[in-house]
């Protein structure tokens, strides 16, 4: 990957409203945007989470940025998830592969999308700095968090983030994945995923997220959604 450095975070285009800030990220790196490029937006109409759900956030609730990265390792959405955890406090916990939450509420989400061929990714980064779970649609209200800030803190949180990532996008994976354990809300809860279910062992040296199955055996998930098991 390339250094993050001081550049990193320009340049910046910023705008009032969009629909999406990776899709936006997207075009700029297919047309050539160097590593490091920042989109952001006050509005996301039309956000994508992962497996398409939406991510929408009104005016002043919400962080929303996507960076362009050049040659991205393939830790870049732990790396990341690392940097916004720490972003947003000691009691964040990662959720794998790309969630954070604190209580077990979603206060951010991650979102890694490229073109592999290309060695471009756009990661998008989503955080709930202060958003009114009372304006959620009554579905999310029980799982969505926020972290109950002044829409005035959301310039100097993405500074903050900036250069978290410049750090955390660098490391050694073995620190990457370190940190990663140390915040694990998984490992030792029960979980499934599609047909099957287990208990979340922890995350290998891969970054794969390591599950004892309920029939016996071991397995290594490598990507998809995983859901807790209710007690």
């Amino acid at each position: 990957m390339s250094p993050a450095g001081a550049g990193f975070g320009k340049p910046r285009v910023h705008l009032r409203q969009i629909d999406s800030t990776n899709s936006f990220a997207r075009r700029l790196a297919a047309s050539g945007a160097p590593h490091g490029t920042l989109v952001t937006a006050g509005e996301q109409s039309a956000g994508r989470g992962r497996q398409g759900r939406g991510w929408n956030a009104p005016p002043g609730s919400s962080l929303l940025c996507s960076w362009v990265i050049r040659e991205p390792e393939k830790l870049l959405s732990l790396a990341a998830g690392v940097a916004v955890a720490e972003v947003c406090g000691e009691r964040a916990q990662l959720k794998w592969p790309n969630d954070v939450l604190i209580d077990g509420r979603k206060v951010a989400g991650i979102l890694v999308e490229g073109r592999p061929q290309e060695r471009w990714a756009v990661l998008g980064i989503g955080i709930n700095v202060a958003l009114d779970p009372d304006l959620l649609p009554e579905e999310l209200r029980d799982r969505a968090g926020t972290l109950g800030r002044a829409p005035s803190e959301l310039e100097p949180m993405l500074e903050r983030l900036r250069t978290l990532l410049d750090h955390w996008l660098v490391v050694p994976d073995g620190e990457v994945l370190e940190a990663v354990r140390g915040r694990d809300a998984l490992r030792g809860r029960r979980i499934s995923w599609g047909d099957q279910s287990g208990v979340a062992s922890g995350i290998d040296a891969d970054g794969h997220l390591e599950v004892e199955l309920d029939g016996g055996g071991r397995i290594a998930l490598d990507a998809g959604e995983v859901h807790l098991s209710r007690p």
